[in-house]
């Protein structure tokens, strides 16, 4: 009886480590927040003051939002934190600096998957 109970204790721990959520994705939105990560987007998108602060903002809420999300490993919750990033994100910026903000998300995230060869998602956002 004692096998089968650990056979089984086994059988869901693999289990559970297999369907664990791909944080490659969603690892980019907590380093926004970074105190030299957003200097540096700050800079490359050309924002002024007030768009810096409504940044700095929605930055400081998706961290949040995605910390419990992956914490709990809630790829919906995760989702939902990336939808909020860029429609928020989409509201600030003008639509210029909206597809240079996107293009630096999709080369982070990508670059991040290096190694996985045939893996060619990129986050689409509509414009």
């Amino acid at each position: 009886m004692k096998k089968i109970l650990v056979a089984v204790l086994v059988l869901v721990a693999s289990t559970t480590s297999v369907f664990a959520l791909d944080t490659v994705k969603y690892e980019v939105f907590s380093k926004l927040n970074n105190e030299s990560t957003f200097y540096g987007l700050v800079r490359y998108l050309d924002v002024d003051s007030s768009q810096a602060e409504k940044l700095e903002f929605v930055f400081s809420m998706t961290e949040d939002k995605m910390e419990s999300a992956l914490r709990k490993n809630n790829e919906v919750a995760a989702e939902k934190a990336l939808d909020f990033n860029l429609a928020n994100v989409k509201s600030v910026l003008s639509t210029e600096q909206y597809k240079k903000y996107l293009g630096i998300i999709n080369a982070t995230v990508n670059n991040g998957r290096i190694g996985y060869i045939n893996d060619t998602e990129t986050l689409v956002a509509e414009l």
